[in-house]
């Protein structure tokens, strides 16, 4: 098993007061929170990680436990014990060094009755004969991880989804601007704890479904605008679609094919924030007339032969 070493997850120090382990952990949070970290895996492990450390850290109970077995404190609160990682032998002995049966572990040794109400005193904290079993260990649930896919307008407009998992619906809500492979985590969504320990998390990946006409880089939407002839060489005004909805654009004269005119404010929305957006920026693609009539040819001569 690698060694976890929670103190450098959250880049503190083993004597860290825990108003220093609150204060690095809401810092790392922040910066790897999946809401932000938008599809990087790297980044959706390393929230996780120092989860899993302020989990332990924040607890003093847990943090005793942790700085006196390491990163397999929790098998010792499970089993009572690392196999090959811990010396049972002095609480097999009773008062004045005489063994007193109480019962055997997995290799056949004999434990004393005081022996393994010290070890567990030790362990958990209590006394008086009675064994805590893995039935009263406090754990969480398991996180759970599923997807979704959003057309391009759900992800402009935001919606919802129910989500089957772990036998239950659960209704997601997703803000605008939600990115391609972008994980959201839902609190307390996950698997059951175990002894009354909290609900795991349920991570959703949202997936983003390609578009005919739009194509989305970052913030920012692409599309190319289809623009007559006549237009691109007099100049003019044509209309287009956004996910906004339909707007004018003004076409200068002379425009040439190619040409890429931006559009402020009616790309994605910023995800999180509101009355953000990004651009659209739209590339034009002249269209030639199609079934030209003999004068209309001349026409086209005639304005050759000026241009030589």
């Amino acid at each position: 098993m690698t060694y976890k070493d929670y103190y450098k997850d959250l880049g503190v120090r083993k004597t860290a007061t825990p108003a220093e382990i609150k204060k690095a952990y809401r810092k790392l949070a922040n910066k790897y929170h999946p809401d932000k970290a938008k599809g990087n895996k790297a980044a959706e492990d390393k929230f996780k990680e120092i989860n899993e450390a302020n989990e332990v850290l924040s607890d003093p109970v847990k943090r005793k436990k942790y700085d006196q077995f390491g990163a397999d404190w929790k098998h010792y609160e499970e089993a009572g014990a690392r196999p090959g990682g811990f010396d049972w032998s002095k609480y097999a002995a009773g008062s004045g060094g005489q063994t007193r049966q109480a019962g055997t572990d997995e290799s056949g040794a004999m434990f004393g009755e005081e022996g393994v109400n010290d070890l567990f005193e030790m362990l958990f904290g209590q006394r008086g004969g009675r064994r805590p079993g893995r039935r009263g260990v406090v754990i969480k649930g398991e996180d759970l991880q599923t997807e979704t896919t959003l057309s391009l307008e759900e992800a402009y407009h935001g919606t919802t989804r129910l989500i089957q998992v772990n036998g239950q619906t659960i209704k997601v809500t997703v803000k605008p601007g939600v990115a391609d492979r972008q994980m959201l985590r839902v609190s307390g969504k996950g698997a059951g704890g175990s002894s009354g320990g909290p609900n795991g998390d349920l991570y959703l990946t949202v997936k983003i479904a390609p578009h005919p006409e739009f194509h989305r880089k970052g913030n920012d939407l692409h599309r190319d605008l289809p623009v007559e002839l006549y237009t691109a060489l007099l100049g003019g005004k044509t209309r287009i679609k956004t996910l906004k909805g339909d707007v004018t654009v003004s076409i200068a004269k002379g425009t040439p094919n190619g040409k890429e005119l931006k559009l402020r404010g009616l790309g994605m929305p910023v995800y999180g924030r509101k009355m953000e957006y990004g651009d659209l920026l739209v590339n034009v693609a002249i269209v030639l007339p199609e079934n030209l009539s003999e004068v209309e040819l001349n026409m086209f001569g005639t304005l050759a032969a000026l241009r030589k």
